[in-house]
């Protein structure tokens, strides 16, 4: 076998193998001899066929066969030789395959980079620092009740914050439209659920009024048919309803399921609950800030195949998150390239990084991953047999808690610089 190989670009490589027509010859043979002792041919009892009749039936599929296998043997062993390793599956390229040639071919492959770690300590993070106040207690608590608002009856005009139920009409054009009809529609004022417009019109309404409101579509309005028009509705009101806030009761509680303690545990839960997730946040910036710095003093290669099969699986992933049924529903490809381009990058880092720096799984911490996996479930000894008998599943866990550690370990030997925040910037909380 003759390997020779050029490289036609940073990580492309080509590679032309020629395989001699006597190899070639003798494998055939080989695979006629095995076929005649099955083959049945009528007129001839099995095995028993003249291999000049086994030839000439089936001698064209077995030397395709034949080639095909050699292709892949002959590949595998010239980038073994090479000491090349292909980060995907070659483009294989005939050039002579007749009878009465030699096999040669080109095969077009990329290999994986040579990584040389240049830096990992010393990378530049900054990580914000707040606790969770009292006042975003109240707040939090603020927003639960916000969530489970009482609506009472009232018999006066509508204001803004009260719920009007209603039953409407509308006509564009003296036609009816999607969309134009409804029935018992409950709508509160100034949550900005319908259109500016037919909600100013049902401002000072009461029970049991009818009411002509006319209804403009904004120009860019997502509906092409009605956009930059005027609609008429007509608008029978049923019930206006006066909005207020719960009690902090022991019902509110149970709202929320704490069934026992009343609001003094509901507010150390949510206090708990605010600060464990506080806690992720910040986590989640260091991260992004520790492996983008990493990057940024690690420059590499990325092969092209390693990021159209990870912009491929995060289409499909972010399809199968929207509910996709169909392929004309996957997203294009474009807006995940260069963040699949970093995700290869980064994981071909990490793994340097793992495999020189001796950093082993913490089987502690994945069990501790585990438990606080099931823990969110009704019967958590389920969930952990159910994880620890999927392969899959467990690579995955076990992914997260490598991740982690290399975040560790970077971030302990990062020059971190601690910048004052507060829980509402962090958390966005109230935008």
């Amino acid at each position: 076998m003759q390997v020779n190989v050029q490289s036609t670009g940073s990580l492309e490589r080509r590679m032309e193998v020629s395989v001699p027509k006597e190899q070639i010859q003798k494998a055939i043979d080989e695979r006629l001899q095995r076929v005649s002792r099955t083959a049945k041919l009528k007129g001839f009892r099995p095995g028993k066929a003249p291999i000049k009749i086994i030839r000439q039936q089936f001698g064209d599929q077995v030397r395709q066969e034949v080639l095909s296998e050699l292709m892949q043997q002959s590949f595998s062993r010239a980038v073994t030789e090479a000491k090349l390793t292909p980060a995907a599956g070659p483009r294989i390229e005939p050039i002579t395959s007749g009878p009465d040639e030699d096999l040669k071919y080109r095969a077009v492959f990329e290999v994986y980079p040579e990584i040389k770690l240049q830096t990992v300590e010393g990378l530049t993070v900054t990580r914000p620092v707040a606790e969770v106040a009292q006042s975003d207690i109240d707040a939090m608590v603020q927003n639960l009740r916000e969530q489970r608002p009482i609506f009472t009856v009232v018999e006066r005009e509508s204001r803004e914050g009260d719920r009007v139920t209603m039953d409407f009409e509308g006509l564009l054009d003296g036609q009816g439209f999607e969309g134009s009809k409804g029935d018992d529609v409950a709508v509160i004022l100034g949550a900005g659920r319908m259109l500016k417009d037919f909600e100013n019109g049902i401002l000072g309404v009461r029970a049991g009024e009818q009411k002509q409101v006319e209804v403009g579509y904004p120009a860019e309005y997502h509906n092409k048919d009605l956009a930059g028009k005027t609609a008429s509705f007509s608008v029978q009101v049923k019930k206006v309803e006066e909005k207020s806030l719960p009690p902090l009761d022991d019902a509110f509680c149970r709202e929320y399921g704490v069934t026992e303690g009343g609001l003094e545990q509901l507010l150390s839960e949510v206090a708990d609950n605010m600060r464990r997730e506080l806690g992720e946040n910040v986590r989640s910036r260091l991260k992004q800030q520790v492996f983008d710095r990493f990057l940024e003093a690690n420059p590499v290669d990325v092969p092209n195949a390693l990021i159209e099969q990870q912009v491929r699986d995060m289409q499909i992933d972010t399809a199968r998150r929207m509910g996709a049924k169909e392929a004309s529903q996957i997203p294009p490809a474009e807006p995940f390239v260069e963040p699949a381009r970093r995700r290869v990058a980064l994981g071909l880092l990490v793994n340097e990084l793992v495999k020189t720096r001796n950093i082993t799984l913490d089987r502690a911490r994945v069990d501790a991953r585990l438990t606080d996996l099931a823990a969110t479930y009704p019967d958590p000894d389920a969930i952990l047999n159910a994880y620890r008998q999927n392969a899959d599943a467990m690579r995955g866990v076990e992914g997260m808690v490598l991740e982690d550690q290399v975040v560790d370990y970077l971030l302990e030997r990062a020059a971190v610089t601690d910048q004052p925040s507060t829980f509402k910037e962090l958390m966005n909380f109230g935008a």
